[in-house]
């Protein structure tokens, strides 16, 4: 068994990434300190087809240097959108017609390998700040709350982790 070289993987160009069918997943990224993991979720994001992303509050935006390190030109094949408010682009994208799920510990949430999704449900999930999670104000205008099931002593994951998690299980129902 030998690693893929670069050519060997079937990259599509960004204009063809831009044309492709997406997740019907956006990403709502509520007061994101840290570009490292907002970087690695552009860079999911982009490997999991995904609408688009809300960068919200503090959250940086492209163009950044640090963005990019992670990121490594996701910032410029997944389309992304800027709110000073994350209740902002929780009405919006109601509006629209997604259903918002906060990814956080709260009360009534369901357990993520219980999530069912139809291929006609179009979703938004909110991530939370690194120490403060999604806000309460943001929990209370959502649909409702998806839970990764967690075993340890900590009960939290890196926001890039958990996204990486909670959209691969998604992309995966959506698709298969």
């Amino acid at each position: 068994m030998r690693k893929l070289r670069t050519n060997e993987l079937d990259r599509i160009s960004t204009e063809e990434y831009k044309r492709t069918t997406k997740t019907p997943l956006i990403v709502v990224l509520d007061n994101i300190r840290s570009c490292n993991n907002i970087g690695s979720v552009f860079r999911t994001s982009d490997a999991l087809l995904i609408e688009g992303i809300h960068l919200c509050g503090i959250t940086a935006t492209p163009p950044n240097k640090e963005i990019h390190k992670t990121a490594l030109d996701a910032e410029k094949s997944v389309p992304w959108t800027y709110f000073e408010r994350t209740e902002d682009s929780v009405q919006k994208l109601k509006a629209e017609g997604y259903q918002v799920f906060a990814i956080e510990q709260v009360e009534k949430s369901v357990m993520l390998p219980d999530f069912k999704v139809k291929e006609t449900d179009r979703l938004a999930l909110v991530f939370g700040n690194e120490v403060k999670g999604v806000q309460q104000q943001v929990v209370n205008i959502c649909d409702g709350a998806i839970e990764i099931p967690q075993f340890g002593i900590k009960h939290s994951f890196n926001i890039s982790v958990s996204a990486g998690i909670v959209l691969w299980d998604l992309f995966k129902k959506f698709r298969y």
